[in-house]
């Protein structure tokens, strides 16, 4: 229903048609005169900003141009993405949204409807969220971020709000989450990146981030206002410091419902992965061996998760840990090594399990043995040639996955990984890859991308109401695109393709509501899990 008239209507990004108003709509709602007299309908729209897009050659100003479409016209944005999303996926999320990031300040024009908070005056916590519902329904989604850990990139303070921005615009454009059910927000504690502090255009606070104590106590009073405001919505965290971000959920996941993409997101993604590994290799995931270059957030949770899918095959904790080998950058982690975290402790080895410390990846590998080896490291070219080929010489099919983002910072290239195998790797990168042609066969590579994994997660969990995010659920989301990915043929993706993104979600989303009931985690009454995912996703029409 529109029930605003003149300009009114047409700055607001949620209601606005641009000129696809027809005649009698300009009469009724007060805007003629204050559109061109042509009419166009949503498909001539979309024609025109594609046609516009071809002219920007920079990435970073494509991307702009379709966030102004964004800020503007909201279903447009997602008729026009949903129609060319292998292509503008890319664009509007990861990688293109790391330069973005980093250009925040000085490109900054609206704040596109996100909230922004202090660190420093948790009193206006409440006031600032109430200010930004003018336009909004019932807020059931939203996605924080304090810019700490954006992607591999590091701490850029309140400028990575671009990145809640963006992951909700995924959630809409691929699950069909409805966009005035969600709300993008930062949390600006400072930053210790010293660029910013130097810049005099950043808009953020200007000082060292605030930890320990006050940082926590405006966590405790944001989650608890979120709540009492919005009762049962779902907190996505993202892109929060490593040791934040663990801490917050492990505080947070038992009692409200609320994930975090970088910790479980991933690792689930990963699971898929693995699912689909043991399907082509013959070794199911119990079995195999898993080597994680890169101990941070993304490592552990990746760990964590696969760990989690070993435990439920049947093994126990004790036999399931022993099968995991992470790698920091002083080396394979172990119990020796000095400020652990938590999560490295957990997956650290005893000091006389080999015969020395060890820190070149080639010789890990060669002691170690692993099926699997995962990059979440942010460390270029890091899977070396000397490493890999002792992956192939140690398995016929090395699953190795360098899924860190953006495509600069992964460890290894898709096509070094398929020549120095012999064509024999099962290949996972965390950005899109070309399609690869070795020994006259193609290589299509598989990318854990997120966005086929979250979007439907979180469709699931707004359509079931879920009390809390529960293993099982994950779980079931890692396996809801099962069905998508076809392995009868050499060269076959690991994953399903960025194109099979709408079909992903919704089967994603369908195994999360059956696996919330089953576990008596709905709040409301679900019959048939099918029909109600497909009652909730909204559509980017001009009703």
């Amino acid at each position: 229903m529109i029930n605003l008239k003149g300009q009114e209507l047409l700055r607001n990004p949620f209601l606005n048609r641009g000129i696809a108003f027809t005649e009698d709509e300009r009469k009724k709602y007060e805007i003629i005169g204050l559109l061109p007299n042509i009419v166009r309908t949503i498909e001539e729209q979309e024609q025109i900003i594609y046609l516009r897009t071809k002219d920007f050659e920079d990435k970073l100003e494509k991307r702009n141009y379709l966030m102004n479409l964004y800020d503007t016209n909201r279903t447009l944005f997602c008729y026009v993405i949903g129609k060319h999303i292998t292509e503008f996926l890319p664009i509007i999320y990861t990688p293109t949204i790391g330069d973005s990031v980093i250009n925040y300040s000085k490109n900054y024009d609206t704040p596109k409807d996100a909230v922004f908070l202090s660190v420093d005056h948790p009193e206006d916590i409440k006031k600032s969220i109430e200010n930004s519902l003018k336009d909004l329904d019932e807020i059931k989604l939203i996605v924080v971020t304090d810019g700490e850990g954006v992607l591999g990139i590091g701490d850029w303070g309140v400028q990575g709000v671009d990145i809640a921005i963006g992951k909700l615009a995924v959630y809409t454009v691929a699950a069909g989450v409805n966009p005035k059910n969600v709300l993008p927000i930062v949390i600006d504690s400072g930053t210790n990146n010293e660029i910013l502090l130097n810049d005099p255009l950043y808009i953020g606070n200007k000082h060292k981030r605030v930890i320990g104590g006050k940082y926590y106590d405006f966590i405790d009073e944001f989650v608890k206002i979120s709540n009492d405001l919005f009762p049962g919505v779902l907190l996505h965290w993202e892109d929060l410091g490593r040791g934040n971000a663990s801490a917050i959920l492990n505080k947070y996941k038992s009692k409200i419902c609320t994930f975090n993409d970088d910790i479980q997101g991933t690792g689930v993604m990963m699971v898929s992965a693995m699912s689909a590994i043991a399907k082509v290799t013959g070794i199911p995931i119990r079995d195999h061996k898993i080597l994680v270059f890169g101990g941070g957030t993304a490592g552990v949770g990746v760990s964590d998760q696969i760990l989690i899918e070993k435990i439920q095959s049947g093994l126990t904790y004790e036999e399931a840990i022993k099968q995991f080998y992470l790698v920091d950058r002083f080396g394979l982690i172990t119990e020796d090594m000095e400020n652990l975290t938590e999560g490295q402790k957990k997956y650290s080895k005893s000091i006389g399990e080999f015969e020395k410390p060890l820190t070149d990846l080639a010789e890990i590998v060669a002691a170690v043995k692993p099926t699997v080896l995962i990059g979440t490291s942010g460390v270029r070219g890091a899977f070396t040639e000397k490493a890999i080929r002792k992956m192939a010489e140690l398995n016929e099919k090395p699953a190795i996955m360098p899924i860190s983002n953006p495509t600069k910072l992964a460890e290894a290239k898709a096509t070094d990984l398929i020549n120095w195998t012999d064509g024999r790797a099962l290949v996972v990168t965390g950005s899109p890859s070309e399609p690869i042609i070795h020994n006259g066969v193609t290589y299509t590579i598989g990318q854990a991308n997120n966005a086929l994994l979250y979007p439907g997660l979180g469709l699931g969990i707004i359509v079931a109401k879920a009390k809390t995010v529960s293993n099982g659920m994950l779980s079931a989301a890692a396996h809801g695109i099962a069905s998508l990915q076809d392995f009868s043929k050499t060269g076959a993706a690991i994953l399903p393709s960025v194109e099979k993104l709408r079909q992903a979600s919704k089967l994603v989303a369908i195994a999360v509501v059956k696996q919330a009931v089953k576990e008596g985690l709905n709040r409301i009454e679900i019959t048939d899990a099918k029909k109600a995912v497909e009652d909730n996703i909204w559509e980017p029409i001009y009703k």
